[in-house]
């Protein structure tokens, strides 16, 4: 059996524990996180050996790979930790907090030709509906993508603040924490964002960081898109309410957060409904669509996630989301939170 040592039983830390508990390859052989009676008395209900410093625990227990999901703060730090000790891992997004942590981690793994034993948990790239997305935007149905538009909009009540007081304070935020997801999907549909330009706001929270965005984003092939993001307005708006992905969150199949529109067709995400004309010449705001339903062969994403990981681990398998991805990603997000900051249009330095 692969041993399993998980950084961070938070929120993703239990997810991730609970998923291994129904791999058949791997088993989970050690927590490592701040001393607490909570953390030790959760690791004493799984009757797993409980550490405070990764180093004494990869000393001890030789894990076979290492989840790390401890706060976003930490994330370079042990990732640094994984590398030296030469032990695969998978890193929960962000890579880091900033972009310049995030490219001392892409040089390290690139200097230790590490890249195909760390992945990094942007993990609806492992679901259908990202992967069938893309299918169709290759088959050229849209035609040329001309925009995109996407919302995630959610109401976070004050027990998530509670629980992770870092979450309001500079590292957390929903552009960083929620934001990066979204920047992960725009990148695999659309490709490489080219510039940013964001309006931004904590009136609500009155946090740190802010608790409501609306960002506008030129990619690289010439498509624009716009995003409204918060964590404090009451919407069914968000991938997590209109993917159906994750069965903690209330699901509406019908509704969708993301449209894409070309010069032939558009397509709802994830509702999957196809709008389109049969042929450019037929195009026409007066003419009627054909409209037709993508049907999804619905999978959960962290359960693929985990399984990748386990493949990795044997080193049977590539990263569908490398560290490399993950500082892209970063560094879109980074220029938001610069164009937040400036009122400017922003450039992505990638």
């Amino acid at each position: 059996m692969l041993k399993v040592v998980v950084v961070g039983p938070g929120l993703m830390g239990r997810q991730h524990i609970e998923l291994l508990a129904s791999t058949n390859d791997a088993t989970l052989s050690g927590i490592v996180a701040p001393v607490s009676d909570k953390n030790m008395n959760y690791a004493e209900a799984l009757g797993v050996p409980f550490f405070s410093d990764l180093q004494v625990c990869i000393d001890q227990i030789q894990p076979s790979g290492i989840i790390i999901s401890s706060p976003n703060e930490f994330h370079v730090n042990q990732a640094q930790v994984c590398v030296e000790n030469k032990i695969p891992f998978l890193l929960e997004k962000p890579l880091a907090i900033s972009q310049c942590e995030g490219r001392e981690l892409l040089e390290l793994v690139n200097k230790t030709d590490f890249q195909d034993r760390a992945m990094v948990g942007h993990h609806r790239s492992h679901g259908s509906i990202i992967k069938q997305s893309e299918d169709l935007i290759k088959s050229n149905i849209l035609g040329q993508l001309v925009t995109i538009q996407g919302s995630a909009q959610f109401f976070k009540p004050q027990d998530y603040f509670i629980q992770g007081p870092w979450r309001s304070k500079l590292g957390g935020g929903p552009i960083l924490l929620n934001m990066i997801h979204e920047i992960s999907n725009l990148r695999t549909l659309l490709g490489e964002i080219q510039s940013v330009q964001v309006l931004a706001s904590s009136e609500v929270r009155c946090s740190e960081v802010e608790d409501t965005a609306v960002i506008n984003l030129r990619f690289t092939s010439g498509a624009l898109g716009s995003f409204v993001l918060s964590d404090c307005a009451v919407s069914s708006k968000s991938w997590e309410m209109t993917s159906g992905e994750n069965p903690n969150y209330p699901y509406y199949p019908n509704e969708y957060c993301y449209v894409i529109s070309g010069t032939r067709g558009m397509l709802e995400i994830p509702s999957m409904v196809i709008k389109s004309y049969p042929s450019d010449k037929e195009a026409s705001w007066m003419a009627p669509f054909t409209e037709v339903k993508s049907v999804l062969d619905r999978v959960d994403p962290l359960e693929n996630q985990i399984a990748e990981f386990v493949e990795l681990m044997k080193g049977k398998a590539e990263p569908t989301v490398t560290i490399d991805d993950g500082y892209r990603n970063l560094a879109v997000v980074e220029a938001i939170k610069k164009a937040a900051e400036s009122g400017s249009l922003e450039e992505v330095e990638y």
